[in-house]
């Protein structure tokens, strides 16, 4: 799409505006009224009229950037979210400065409202991560829809802190290189937004728009480059059940003058060997000792280091004041805090696998959406790498793995990351982890009675994430609920069962089992009984750990969708139930319409037996990965179509 702003529109960006009377239409409203925001965007509580920013990059990479938003009011809804502005920085590495604010009312009067103490600069609210992030608010107060809101600020630095100080510390990490991503998206619509850039020319000007049809400039100025980005009539994504993340489907822009991941690759590198964040003391290396004491092998040496570090630096984050953000702290901070946040724990298994006399590098990687190919600073997650005697480097995440049998979560399978060597390295992808690496088992034998009793145990094993998810009712509780959260499992969905007796695997000794439970009950009333039927609902059908299986989070009521969608890991599900009466079965509705399929992304299998007194039946599901397109929807419709036959009650005859 190619299109041309009206030289009235350019005008608004560079207008400084004041005060007229409330005689005559402000121009910015005036503006609107003519491009009829608040009536195409009527389904909205307000609507962005405008959002220009504009970006001028020195030598050094430091960045100013010139910030001018007008927000339409257009139901008492948006008023409403509209009476508060929030902007947040860190001050380690950034300061903004508000330069204009006010209200044009429906009437065409305009109305500053920061200069009467509604500006605030306060400690932004904190939760396991303390950075001393701060936040500007200010307040517009009582708005009327129709009401416009404007807001101007200047910010100068950069989202992270790094080795810096004084005015240094807004210079970026990867000192003389800027980068930037810009959102061309929000929860509620935006009528019109520009991005423009300006840098000297003597830096490499890489860049790429994604998901629409942007307007695109890029001129020489005299001794800068100068790049402009437009896009009109922009609304919010739509929702669906479990897509992928905004940033994977919405309009961006990227801009970076990076031009290869190796030079990324190796700043991460550097910049934390430079700092001594892998240092080892004394007393870490006498811990390293302690725990490998007995050690098996190499793999075992490995694993034992990272689930220390996994089970024992609790997830908290301290800021060690100037140098938090992509410095890694050193590793005898976090051993004595024992705590830290990702790139903490990162960095202190780095430092032991090194004291153990491993080659070991910490890594970069986005958790929760894509990288794109590109070289930007796009991650929020910091693992560590180790290289194995046979060359080959094994990933590791002591964040994600408190209490699980994985060394790297499967969780994070299909998801792209850049190992910090000194050679440097390209973007990698994470592979996809097999589902019977992560299997979970479910049997129940039973016997009904005439009087529709169940006797039965019930067993279900786990491992991989299953196992995770199923020893979550253990190693996020205390241990006195332990027995209560495996019984409540089977109470919830039957109330009356009485069970007998409790058995599961300790908890704590993860990484030797997988993790197994029984539950021996009994329900009386398990059955409906009239004359010589029986109409029951089998365990696992019902729901008894219904929150450990995929399906549970998939049940789809239409065959297609239009964004890719994400589930928690690949799994094989394997249900198994038998029951046993006191009289043969003559037919079963159960045995009517068994049903299967194998697909390219999920299977489905069932089958079903009786012979005798006894009737048989079992599930298969295969959910072979994490991140699905959006044709894959189909199969996982038609496995919801499949999973119906089998949630059915079932009618036996005698």
């Amino acid at each position: 799409m190619k299109w041309n702003f009206p030289v009235f529109f350019v005008v608004l960006f560079a207008t400084v505006v004041t005060r007229v009377s409330g005689a005559e239409l402000h121009p910015y409203l005036q503006w609107a009224q003519n491009q009829k925001v608040f009536e195409n965007y009527n389904k909205y509580p307000y609507v962005t009229v405008f959002d220009s920013i504009i970006a001028n990059v020195q030598k050094t990479g430091l960045s100013v950037v010139v910030r001018k938003t007008l927000y339409g009011v257009v139901n008492s809804e948006g008023a409403s979210k509209l009476s508060t502005l929030v902007l947040d920085y860190d001050p380690l590495s950034a300061e903004i400065v508000v330069k204009n604010t006010f209200i044009i009312r429906c009437n065409g009067l305009v109305e500053p409202f920061f200069s009467g103490g509604r500006l605030y600069d306060y400690p932004a609210p904190a939760r396991m991560i303390y950075w001393g992030a701060r936040q500007i608010m200010t307040e517009p107060g009582k708005l009327n829809p129709g009401d416009l809101v404007y807001i101007e600020y200047v910010r100068k630095g950069f989202t992270y802190a790094l080795l810096s100080d004084d005015d240094q510390r807004f210079i970026p990490p990867m000192r003389g290189h800027y980068y930037d991503i810009v959102e061309f998206f929000d929860n509620y619509p935006i009528h019109c937004k520009v991005f423009s850039v300006k840098l000297p020319k003597t830096k490499k000007f890489i860049y790429n728009i994604y998901h629409a049809d942007f307007d695109v400039s890029v001129a020489e100025v005299g001794d800068y480059t100068q790049a402009t980005f437009s896009l009109t009539n922009i609304l919010p994504v739509e929702k669906e059940f479990r897509r992928v993340a905004d940033s994977d489907i919405a309009p961006k822009v990227i801009v970076t003058t990076t031009e290869r991941w190796e030079e990324k690759s190796k700043w991460f590198y550097g910049v934390n060997e430079d700092f001594g964040s892998f240092k080892s003391t004394p007393e870490i290396d006498a811990k390293v000792k302690e725990i490998l004491k007995g050690a098996k092998d190499e793999l075992d040496s490995v694993a034992r280091l990272n689930r220390w570090v996994a089970d024992e630096i609790r997830y908290s984050g301290i800021s060690m004041g100037p140098g938090e953000g992509y410095t890694l702290h050193t590793g005898d901070m976090t051993f004595i805090d024992r705590c830290g946040v990702c790139k903490d724990k990162a960095g202190m298994l780095v430092t032991m696998l090194r004291a153990a006399g491993f080659e070991s590098y910490a890594a970069m990687t986005m958790a929760g959406s894509r990288i794109e190919n590109i070289p930007a600073d796009q991650f929020n997650h910091s693992v560590t790498v180790v290289k194995l005697r046979n060359g080959s480097y094994m990933l590791l995440d002591p964040t994600w793995v408190p209490f699980v049998r994985e060394m790297w979560s499967s969780r994070e399978q299909q998801q792209n990351y850049l190992l910090g060597l000194p050679e440097g390295d390209i973007l990698r992808e994470t592979q996809i982890s097999a589902p019977e690496n992560h299997y979970l088992k479910i049997s129940n034998m039973a016997t009904i009675d005439a009087s529709g009793k169940a006797t039965g145990v019930f067993v279900i094993e786990a491992e991989g994430q299953s196992d995770a998810t199923v020893r979550s009712i253990f190693t996020r509780s205390f241990m006195p609920l332990w027995e209560w959260n495996v019984r409540k499992q089977l109470l919830e969905s039957f109330p009356g069962a009485v069970i007998e007796k409790v058995e599961f695997t300790d908890p704590y000794l993860y990484y030797l089992y997988p993790v197994s439970i029984k539950i021996h009950y009994s329900i009386t009333d398990f059955a409906v009984v009239d004359k010589k039927t029986m109409i029951f609902k089998p365990l696992s059908s019902a729901g008894v750990f219904g929150y450990a299986q995929m399906y549970g989070s998939f049940n789809a009521t239409k065959p297609d969708r239009k964004y890719p969608f994400t589930g928690n890991c690949s799994q094989l599900v394997e249900i198994k139930e038998n029951y046993t009466f006191g009289e043969k079965i003559k037919s079963s509705s159960f045995g009517k319409s068994p049903q299967s399929f194998k697909g390219t992304f999920v299977s489905f299998a069932q089958s079903v037996r009786v012979k005798g007194k006894e009737l048989s039946m079992s599930v298969m599901e295969k959910f072979n990965q994490r991140v699905y397109p959006a044709e894959a929807w189909s199969e996982f419709f038609q496995l919801t179509k499949a999973r119906e036959n089998f949630n059915k009650p079932v009618v036996v005859k005698f």
